[in-house]
């Protein structure tokens, strides 16, 4: 390939890049807001890209989203913990938000610059960090404490019943009660690190 050729398709492949002003004014419908902001990685990054100006490297944002995934410090982040975001944000979730024009990602050189389109996100991303996910965290605390609840209640009712000589109750071992009392605890113990694991 010729210097020339090569010159041509680096200037086609930077003019990929280019943001077409005339997109700047796209108003992005609330359907489409809210299927961006559906997922709490682009949320993320949207928030941090909010506090950082200028074009910003894609590792600092995976660092960043990670740490705040698993409730730490960027320092204190693992090998596993950093790619587990890392690829995510790379192969899927940065590509859309640049095919809607809420950021210019240059997949190459691993960087991402905000755009004025992702002003129109700012107040949803505002609600959704500040009180919907704390409305939703504690729907979720209420919910498990519910299943908690229900099994101590059952589990009451089989041992007075045992203890009172109930009908069907009286005939059951002692051990085969207390296993079934443990194995209800554990089974929701297990569902709900589960669900906290598949939310992340």
């Amino acid at each position: 390939m010729s210097a020339a050729e090569v010159h041509a398709e680096s200037a086609e492949s930077a003019e990929t890049h280019v943001v077409d002003e005339d997109s700047l004014d796209i108003e992005l419908s609330k359907d489409k807001i809210f299927h961006l902001l559906q997922t709490p990685r682009r949320r993320h990054v949207l928030r941090y890209l909010k506090d950082h100006e200028g074009t910003i490297e894609m590792r600092d944002i995976a660092e960043q989203v990670a740490a705040w995934e698993n409730d730490i410090t960027v320092q204190e982040l693992t090998s596993d913990q950093r790619q587990r975001v890392y690829i995510p944000l790379y192969q899927s979730h940065l590509p859309k938000l640049d095919e809607e024009g809420i950021i210019e990602y240059n997949q190459s050189r691993g960087t991402v610059t905000r755009t004025e389109i992702a002003n129109q996100l700012d107040r949803y991303l505002s609600t959704d960090d500040e009180s919907d996910n704390v409305d939703d965290d504690t729907d979720d605390e209420i919910q498990w404490e519910a299943y908690y609840l229900g099994i101590s209640v059952f589990s009451t009712i089989l041992l007075a019943g045992s203890v009172l000589g109930a009908p069907v109750l009286a005939t059951l071992p002692t051990v085969a009660i207390g296993g079934s009392i443990v194995a209800m605890f554990a089974l929701v113990t297990l569902a709900q690190l589960a669900s906290e694991r598949s939310e992340k």
